[in-house]
């Protein structure tokens, strides 16, 4: 009789045991992040006003809110390059268009690209990072010289990301005519 306890017992236990390590390995699979704007979403609202503010402030800053303002906007315009890395970010909604189809990818398309070549994504998010922190050093300086020349910077590393995803039939005309 002590052996047929045991045995239920044992078996209630291990059949327990693997009911609750189901939903414990479905917690821990679970991504951190929980991405809800697209990249395009991530380029309207942070990405463009960030590097307008830094690119505009050159003639107008002088002071030290001024230079507040456009340190908060670099600040954005950094982390914003993390956000574009989420795992599982979409490029737009579904069913979203390219804004002037003539000369963009769909979005689809886009993203299609992103996944087929994430190392190249990745790099280009952090060569926005990289001009960017340029322009940062700069504004700690309260220099906007320094300013001015770092602007180049942040707009090569958006164009090259674009003329590989945005609108990859540009690159190629401008290489033919070079």
């Amino acid at each position: 009789m002590r052996k047929y306890l045991f045995l239920a017992l044992t078996s209630t236990l291990v059949f327990g045991a693997a009911c609750t390590a189901k939903p414990q390995q479905a917690a821990q699979q679970e991504s951190d992040y929980r991405p809800t704007a697209t990249v395009k979403d991530i380029m309207d609202s942070l990405v463009d006003p960030g590097s307008d503010v830094l690119w505009d402030s050159v003639e107008t800053i002088v002071t030290d809110e001024e230079w507040k303002n456009v340190r908060n906007h670099a600040i954005m315009l950094l982390e914003a390059t993390n956000l574009l890395l989420v795992p599982g970010r979409h490029v737009a909604k579904p069913g979203e268009k390219a804004d002037d189809p003539k000369v963009e990818l769909a979005p689809e398309q886009i993203e299609t690209l992103i996944n087929q070549d994430r190392a190249a994504w990745i790099k280009f998010a952090h060569g926005l990072q990289d001009a960017t922190m340029e322009s940062m050093k700069a504004i700690e300086k309260k220099d906007p010289e320094g300013l001015l020349n770092t602007g180049d910077g942040i707009d090569k590393a958006c164009e090259n990301c674009h003329l590989k995803y945005w609108y990859p039939n540009e690159a190629k005309n401008q290489q033919q005519t070079q």
